[in-house]
């Protein structure tokens, strides 16, 4: 696994500094926008300096990893699920995560709520949308999305706050995170969680509610 940056810490201040800007450029409150610091696969002398700096909000991919890490550390964070998720997880999901950004089928769907029913607790939800229509990368595709939310809500009673996508690497963002947000307006969605450590200021200027920065603020993971 690669060292983590000499200061992990001054790395996440600048992050912070360059998500307000990007806010103030295009006429948004800084505070509109959460940065959700993905923690997944990192090194804990990566992640506590950021964690002292005052950082609250954290990205995992593993429900394992995550609990692992975290379990003991819980006070006071609010943990984001990011990575896909297996129906078999839900259980432990529900109890663990504030938000599970990585909703994408029926099954999963049902699943969920027969989880927040049995435990009265609900973690906050985005549908995880497949912009690029990539076949090896989870989420729902975009001509299906308004449908999938529709199931959720109708069938399970569930109540999505917001939609998640990773454009393709190999492609200008910009157009996936204009969809996302097209997708949002129309079944009323307010949450946009979209951009990561090389396009989060694009993502903002698209209206990204939440980013999901990684190695720019821990460095390289291995």
């Amino acid at each position: 696994m690669d060292a983590p940056p000499q200061d992990p810490a001054h790395a996440y201040h600048e992050v912070a500094a360059k998500i307000a800007r990007a806010a103030k450029a295009c006429g948004r409150d800084p505070g509109e926008v959460t940065l959700v610091a993905v923690s997944k696969q990192q090194p804990w002398e990566a992640i506590e300096p950021v964690l002292a700096a005052g950082q609250r909000v954290f990205g995992e991919n593993r429900v394992q990893e995550a609990m692992q890490r975290w379990e003991d550390r819980r006070e006071g964070l609010t943990l984001h699920l990011i990575g896909p998720l297996q129906s078999n997880k839900a259980r432990e999901a529900v109890a663990f995560f504030d938000v599970v950004e990585s909703l994408d089928r029926e099954k999963l769907a049902r699943a969920l709520a027969e989880e927040i029913q049995k435990q009265g607790k609900a973690p906050r939800l985005y549908v995880q949308v497949n912009t690029g229509e990539e076949p090896q990368k989870a989420g729902v595709i975009p001509g299906e999305a308004d449908a999938f939310i529709a199931l959720c809500r109708t069938s399970f009673g569930l109540q999505p706050e917001g939609l998640m996508c990773i454009p393709p690497a190999e492609e200008p963002p910009g157009p996936h995170f204009a969809l996302l947000g097209k997708i949002a307006a129309r079944n009323g969605l307010a949450g946009l969680s979209m951009g990561m450590s090389g396009d989060f200021e694009t993502a903002i200027r698209f209206g990204a509610t939440s980013v999901r920065v990684g190695s720019a603020v821990f460095g390289a993971r291995g």
